[in-house]
């Protein structure tokens, strides 16, 4: 048994896809389950310190790596103390305001040694992490979306809108997600780490700009479909909401089938709240292969975040 009382899903190599505060929740689940974890981090970030950073330096926008190495940290002092001088973020009014330390700490890194991975391992290796965090590619990626209503004066009309943080701002609806270059470098032992995984998970997270990229990247997308690994969809706890403005859980399902019409998935995981038409979401979810879980992952008072011992549990009855 885990110090949480958590029986380990057998040391499972699981993957996991996303990015931002979705891929964060769920490390920090899987975490509590085994130590080979790989979080594969989507690199289309392009506001905040992650933006300045990669234009300032052309560097992979580190927050997402940063955000997915603290969730992994060591649960030690020394771990978790590492893992908050890594997400110091900078106040005052000079050219530092707004930057993460661990930003500029993990810029520097590959600066100094000239290898994004050994960087990241690096990084890794001080937080004691119990995992791996790795980029989905070798080189800075762009969004590119048609919105419906992306001009609130034209709601009917669908505009061509460039940029992770302009997509995900955006007030309209995303009925397309496309990536420039379109067939950038892969990072190698991303899809390494898909080949020899027992279980690939995907998501939660922001479904258009963290979540699909991934099946965008080709090596990445065709180690996806063949892997012989089993696949899971953790689904939003707001289906509805942000990128996603008025889906219902089905509709995640038909636009990863017609993002990616090869990939198959084994589960579907579903907080309660997000199946309102049980029947259907099941139903969608066995065309892709899959049989719908439903179990409660959020936390009882904050609805739309993850508990993580709930999801660690939802985890491992599905790992396991």
């Amino acid at each position: 048994m885990s110090p949480h009382g958590l029986a380990p899903a057998a040391q499972r190599r699981v993957v996991a896809l996303g990015g931002g505060h979705g891929l964060s929740a769920a490390l920090a689940a899987l975490r509590l389950l085994t130590d080979h974890v790989t979080a594969i981090v989507t690199v289309a970030d392009d506001g905040g310190s992650s933006g300045r950073l990669r234009e300032e330096l052309g560097v992979l926008p580190p927050g997402d790596l940063r955000m997915a190495l603290a969730a992994l940290c060591d649960d030690t002092e020394w771990g978790h103390t590492w893992r908050d001088v890594l997400q110091h973020r900078f106040s005052g009014a000079g050219e530092l305001r707004g930057h993460a330390l661990g930003n500029l700490m993990i810029v520097s890194i590959w600066e100094l040694l000239g290898n994004t991975v050994g960087g990241l391992d690096l990084v890794g290796r001080l937080l004691g992490a119990r995992g791996r965090v790795l980029p989905m590619a070798g080189e800075p990626l762009d969004i590119v979306a048609e919105i419906v209503g992306h001009d609130p004066e034209r709601p009917t009309e669908t505009a061509l809108v460039h940029g992770q943080h302009r997509v995900a701002s955006s007030p309209g609806r995303v009925s397309s997600i496309g990536i420039l270059p379109t067939c950038p470098k892969p990072c190698p032992e991303a899809v390494s780490a898909v080949w020899d995984a027992d279980w690939v998970v995907l998501g939660p997270g922001s479904w258009f700009t963290s979540v699909m990229p991934h099946l965008l990247v080709p090596e990445l997308a065709d180690a996806l479909v063949a892997t012989p690994a089993k696949r899971l969809l953790n689904l939003n706890l707001e289906v509805h909401k942000g990128e996603t403005r008025d889906f219902r859980a089905e509709d995640h399902l038909t636009s990863l089938a017609a993002t990616a019409p090869g990939l198959r998935l084994d589960v579907v995981l579903a907080d309660p709240t997000v199946v309102v038409d049980e029947p259907s979401v099941r139903s969608v979810a066995a065309g892709l292969g899959a049989e719908l879980v439903v179990a409660p992952v959020a936390l009882p008072d904050q609805p739309g975040v993850h508990d993580p011992l709930r999801l660690a549990a939802a985890f491992r009855d599905v790992i396991g």
